[in-house]
């Protein structure tokens, strides 16, 4: 197992074709995607916050979002000399974190979501911009009420999810 281990934080991408571990600490509702090429051993992976930049009218950085870092991923990762037609995925996190009164109240919430549950939409746009690219999803760790890790290994493709409640388990 390569020993330099990559932090890739909230709102963040990382790619990279050179044996390391890259990490995503404390999933909540945020959402890891890690992206692979098996055959170059070219990999990344993305800690995305919100689910979609066009309901947001000041973008940021393309790693905030589903849509966009899963693209700029792409296209990072087809420069270092990826195959789109070979790229998978795997994602773990968007879980429900927190109960807010009120959330479920459209009126009390901006913008045109039915409530928060950030956590879901950030699955489902992850899954509907994969789909939208064609990239298989091969496992996911996702839901629930409990935090996070992602482990990504581009070395050998293992992903690893840790838990403080449910222990450690590979995608």
């Amino acid at each position: 197992m390569p020993e330099e281990i990559v932090g890739v934080g909230v709102a963040e991408y990382y790619v990279t074709h050179n044996p390391k571990v890259l990490a995503s600490y404390g999933l909540g509702s945020c959402v890891a995607i890690a992206l692979y090429d098996e055959a170059k051993r070219i990999g990344g992976l993305a800690h995305i916050m919100l689910p979609d930049s066009r309901a947001i009218s000041r973008g940021g950085r393309a790693g905030r979002f589903a849509d966009t870092a899963i693209r700029a991923m792409v296209e990072e990762m087809v420069r270092l000399g990826a195959r789109r037609n070979r790229i998978t995925a795997r994602i773990a996190g968007g879980a429900q974190m927190f109960t807010i009164p009120g959330a479920s109240n459209p009126a009390n919430v901006p913008g045109p979501s039915p409530g928060m549950n950030i956590g879901e939409r950030n699955v489902e746009s992850t899954k509907k911009t994969l789909a939208e690219l064609k990239i298989p999803l091969l496992g996911e760790d996702t839901g629930g009420n409990y935090g996070r890790t992602m482990f990504f290994d581009v070395s050998t493709g293992k992903i690893t999810i840790t838990s403080i409640r449910h222990g450690t388990r590979e995608l």
